[in-house]
């Protein structure tokens, strides 16, 4: 059982969402936190809203396609807390668009924020984990990186590189006491359908009804920290979609004829 009370934990994609909601749930559980994101207006809102301390909370704009910026960003982190005991890779960026009518910026786009991006700052901090012999990195991946659907094939392809990364580091990190959790969200009620890259790689603009009526932030948030207390390889939330995973591994006929029948017509 990993407690969180006074654990440095830095979380990026913190300024909505699944981020933000687990940060407000981080705080509560007595974490010291690194909170970042684009929007440092957001970031510092959600600060305000935080009951803790100046001290416990540190405020850390970063923009996740800009890879060559993460060292600097893990020095500022290290000068005010001196460690990361929890890397929560959260920051991510979803699709609508089919392969035929994606551009290839697209698809560097979505692997640039939804894979380079969370592996570089894996990276980065991983040493430092090694030579204290502790430490937990989470990532949100997808029921997406489990199996495959239509008009979301970049993000389908980010999401399951995360598996192959995260699940090959949990084996080598095991003996140094590192932990590895993969979040897998089905629909939860957030923006990202609305952020989501359009074909021509503009704002997708529009919330799905999937997406509008999934399950809540805060009760992910909830699934999310029992996850990493319970030191959880990986974990599904969501709804009747988290069956797909299960008719993957055993009735893939079927969840394949399901999906065929979600593509457009």
């Amino acid at each position: 059982m990993t407690q969180i009370k006074d654990k440095v934990v830095w979380i990026t994609g913190a300024s909505a969402g699944i981020g933000k909601a687990t940060a407000e749930q981080m705080a509560l559980k007595g974490a010291r936190l690194v909170l970042s994101a684009r929007r440092k207006d957001k970031l510092e809102e959600l600060k305000s809203s935080l009951a803790l301390s100046e001290e416990d909370v540190l405020v850390l704009p970063m923009d996740m396609k800009d890879l060559s910026s993460f060292e600097s960003a893990y020095d500022t982190v290290k000068r005010k807390f001196g460690k990361v005991d929890i890397l929560f890779n959260n920051a991510g960026i979803s699709q609508r668009g089919s392969v035929i009518e994606s551009t290839d910026q697209v698809y560097h786009e979505l692997m640039d924020v939804n894979y380079w991006a969370p592996v570089k700052l894996t990276k980065i901090v991983l040493s430092d984990m090694i030579a204290a012999k502790s430490g937990h990195f989470m990532v949100t991946s997808s029921l997406s990186g489990k199996f495959g659907s239509p008009m979301r094939s970049g993000y389908c392809a980010s999401k399951h590189a995360l598996h192959g990364f995260y699940d090959s580091l949990r084996t080598e990190v095991f003996k140094y006491n590192i932990k590895v959790t993969i979040i897998c969200p089905g629909y939860i009620n957030t923006d990202i359908s609305k952020n989501a890259l359009a074909p021509d790689g503009q704002k997708h603009g529009k919330m799905d009804t999937n997406q509008e009526q999934g399950l809540s932030v805060q009760k992910c948030a909830s699934q999310i920290v029992k996850a990493v207390e319970k030191n959880k390889t990986e974990v599904y939330m969501g709804g009747k979609e988290v069956f797909g995973v299960y008719l993957k591994r055993f009735l893939p006929s079927v969840l394949e004829k399901i999906l065929i029948g979600q593509a457009p017509k």
